[in-house]
């Protein structure tokens, strides 16, 4: 028994000094990274995260990003993507690690990061354990989360005040309860500044090839004039950054009896005050029209969800209401009774596309619009998949001769959107196609020189474009500059390889000529790493 205990106590003290020095090296990693940004809130944190990027980005500022929500990405200082990797397909909070530790391999100005954490307490410790962000972002209090955060609006704000910085600035774009977040800022000695929707114009917002609001573009904008980054350079920035794969967007299709059809999918806002927000925005652009419908996915797990959907049909103003998924009787019920009429029950636990998308689109007149709100999980999934495999509209007319209301242009959406699931193949082939191009390389080989070489070189073809003298000169001089410049840094790093493996310092993180940074493959041991 002595022996267990024994074991018992040296495991304790093995796991404690483990954890020391992982939190010394997490601080470390932190620490190199002067301006960290964390951007929490309930609706936005994404396409947010991806605007101050950009906006930094534009302005000559190294910056890294990682978004959370419907795709989670790591975001390079280049603007190049990837997606998150999470074992079991499970986000988990302590992810942020890291993605802080490969954040700082580049040395950044500056870290934009999405608040992953929904429960209070966990809130506070992504604050203070895991980002210590200089700079946080709350970017508004809406009705979601509120069995973990709730249960009213005013509780919501003060759990998202959780993950102010201390001593800091935090930005929000939240009008009606700024009074609150004002008495959580001072308690935490934090400067809050609000960001005003209004201070972006119309002219500004038409700049985005995609859909986004002002309070996004606002936010985005105080943060970098915080960070020293002019405002129309900020702009810029933000015009060329990638949107979010679930960014808002509108498709439009030829249904099987060849009746025009615009879908516009607004799954990813969850809360009836965003739901509003995004439709009310896709109406103003023309992007959706009316004849307006509306479909309703309810899941059994989201009941009071599923009724906020239900309450906010005046305010749409649709056709027709169609509702799937299971219990649809829990958003019919809550569509007040003048407006019930209009509902059509589609629902079904277990109904597949292909038994309630005919009935849906046989009720849909040509040329009208089609949202989704609601869940996407279930029958929304279903939806998705069946509307992917219809032709895409590409005309630029109606039947009836009528000019189509132009949509502003977006990403489309994935068939199926599952933020805790790894992305198809094909999505993910075309997702990063559609944010790369291709960039033709031209090769030049190293030219042999003296009277042997020339002697035994092959004759050269004969093209109707021949190198022009001036120009091969040119291009062997910078290829020798480079062959140059590769082996003093070879050298330089085989010198600092040897001292550190004497144990006299340690690898310094420098970067080649060509600005690829180098590390070594261990810390005390192991082989220098290749420069070839």
């Amino acid at each position: 028994m002595l022996y267990l205990y024994f074991v018992l106590l040296i495991g304790g003290v093995f796991l404690l000094a483990a954890g020391i020095v992982e939190q010394r090296r997490h601080y470390a990693a932190l620490h190199s990274i002067p301006s960290r940004v964390l951007v929490n809130g309930i609706r936005g944190k994404s396409s947010i995260t991806r605007l101050c990027a950009g906006a930094l980005r534009g302005g000559d500022l190294v910056t890294v990003a990682k978004t959370t929500g419907t795709a989670a990405r790591f975001i390079h200082p280049d603007a190049t993507e990837e997606p998150v990797y999470r074992k079991f397909g499970i986000a988990n909070v302590v992810e942020q690690i890291g993605i802080v530790r490969r954040a700082a391999t580049y040395r950044p100005d500056a870290l934009v990061i999405e608040c992953m954490a929904v429960m209070p307490a966990l809130q506070e410790v992504n604050q203070s354990k895991l980002i210590r962000s200089t700079i946080g972002v709350l970017c508004n209090v809406r009705e979601d989360h509120l069995a973990e955060m709730g249960p009213t609006l005013d509780d919501v704000a003060r759990s998202l005040c959780r993950s102010m910085p201390e001593n800091g600035i935090c930005v929000t774009a939240e009008k009606e309860r700024f009074h609150i977040l004002q008495e959580e800022a001072d308690a935490r000695n934090c400067e809050l500044v609000y960001a005003d929707p209004e201070s972006v114009t119309d002219a500004e917002l038409r700049g985005f090839s995609w859909f986004t609001f002002k309070e996004n573009v606002a936010i985005a904008l105080a943060v970098a004039e915080l960070l020293g980054v002019e405002r129309q350079v900020a702009l810029q920035g933000m015009y060329d950054a990638p949107p979010d794969p679930g960014v808002l967007s509108v498709e439009r299709y030829v249904t099987p009896e060849g009746k025009r059809l615009a879908f516009a999918n607004v799954f990813a806002a969850n809360d009836p005050e965003s739901t509003l927000m995004n439709i009310n925005q896709l109406l103003d652009l023309g992007a959706v029209n009316r004849p307006l419908n509306v479909v309703i996915n309810c899941r059994p797990d989201r009941v009071e969800r599923n009724g906020q959907m239900g309450e906010i049909i005046p305010d749409l103003k649709p056709d027709n209401v169609f509702v799937i998924g299971h219990p649809a009787k829990s958003a019919i019920d809550a569509i007040p009774a003048e407006w019930r009429d209009r509902a059509v029950d589609l629902g079904g636990e277990r109904r597949s596309a292909e038994e309630f998308m005919p009935a849906l689109l046989d009720r849909m007149a040509s040329g009208s619009s089609l949202v989704a709100i609601g869940n996407i999980h279930g029958q929304g999934e279903e939806l998705l998949e069946y509307l992917a495999e219809l032709p895409a509209d590409e005309s630029e007319s109606g039947s009836a001769g009528e000019e189509r209301p132009p949509a502003a242009a977006a990403v489309s959406q994935p068939a199926r959107l599952d933020p805790f699931a790894t992305y198809p193949v094909a999505y993910e082939e075309r997702y990063q196609a559609s944010q790369t191009q291709e960039i033709p390389v031209v090769r030049i080989p190293v030219q042999p020189s003296g009277p042997a070489a020339d002697a035994h070189r092959a004759p050269e073809p004969q093209t109707e474009q021949q190198w022009d003298p001036h120009a091969r000169a040119r291009a062997q001089q910078e290829w020798d500059r480079r062959a140059q410049a590769q082996e003093r840094w070879d050298h330089q790093a085989r010198q600092q390889w040897d001292q550190q493996a004497e144990g006299r310092q340690a690898w310094p993180h420098a970067e080649d000529p060509h600005g690829r940074p180098r590390h070594p493959t261990a810390e005390g041991g192991g082989q220098p790493p290749s420069y070839s």
